[in-house]
């Protein structure tokens, strides 16, 4: 991977708190343009990690780039051309979403136009609307709007649809999508592991302040090599089940016993949550 082709670069990053090690010689990269998904128990240096990255907390050691810089010493330019959606906002309940969206424009060199903004994250119609009026889901796509109003290369999403409704989180995955498709890089960190299956393209266990596996989705942690399960019932003995690395082959000599179809047939691999609970056994 090319330096132009990198938004994140880190090598050997060390956080400490005391005698406690947050994280512990952490190494990730992350391409420009992609959609990556930082998962994690609670403690695993998630946080910490982003924090760094967003040039709101000095390491201890290791090197980060960032577009290019390292945060711990980037200035207002660098500022300009990354949005940050934290897990937890301050609210300014009297000024409507128009107000609040064109004060934080004015923060930027090259903002997008606040209305496009409202627009883009579902809220069109609501820009005279006060945020005390807002439902949940909608102070969450006015956080979002005011992390891209700047038009960021690179967007943080700190666990954007915590205590969303499903029909909520579904549509906020697409305007995710949409950021994605014209060109903007996200950092995801989130608990929802359906959430990082439908939107990364890839994405990272830690575990103890260390990336204990990164790939797609579908790879992470050997995913797809894992044996199938395959379940069938039997007239005679009932409900069986049976492991194989070749499910095809088996199906194929199940159809022949049966002499055709395979009665309550299913193939299962492990689920990308089987997965993530083997990478970090033992923590909570």
């Amino acid at each position: 991977m090319t330096e132009g082709d990198t938004a994140i670069r880190v090598h050997g990053l060390v956080k400490r708190y005391g005698d406690a090690v947050a994280v512990d010689g952490l190494d990730l990269e992350v391409r420009r343009g992609e959609t990556f998904a930082l998962l994690g128990p609670n403690g695993a240096g998630k946080t910490t990690t982003t924090e760094i990255l967003e040039g709101h907390r000095r390491r201890d050691g290791g090197r980060v780039e960032v577009l290019g810089q390292d945060p711990q010493t980037a200035g207002r330019r660098w500022r300009s051309r990354i949005g940050i959606v934290m897990q937890e906002s301050s609210d300014v309940y009297e000024l409507t979403v128009g107000e609040i969206v064109r004060h934080f424009a004015g923060y930027f060199p090259r903002p997008r136009p606040a209305g496009e903004v409202i627009d883009l994250v579902g809220l069109g119609g609501k820009e005279r609307s006060r945020i005390s009026t807002l439902s949940g889901g909608q102070r969450r796509r006015l956080d979002v709007a005011l992390g891209i109003v700047g038009n960021p290369q690179l967007l943080f999403l700190d666990e954007p649809t915590t205590g969303f409704d499903p029909e909520a989180r579904r549509q906020f995955w697409e305007l995710i999508r949409a950021l994605r498709t014209a060109g903007t890089t996200i950092l995801l960190t989130t608990h929802y592991l359906e959430e990082a299956e439908q939107l990364a393209d890839r994405a990272a266990v830690i575990n103890r302040g260390r990336i204990v596996a990164v790939d797609r989705p579908d790879l992470l942690g050997g995913r797809n090599l894992a044996a199938a399960t395959v379940g069938w019932s039997d007239p005679l003995d009932g409900p069986r089940t049976a492991e194989t690395d070749a499910p095809t082959k088996l199906v194929a000599e199940l159809s022949a016993r049966y002499g055709g179809e395979v009665p309550d047939l299913t193939v299962t691999r492990p689920t990308l949550e089987d997965v993530y609970l083997r990478l970090t056994e033992g923590d909570s």
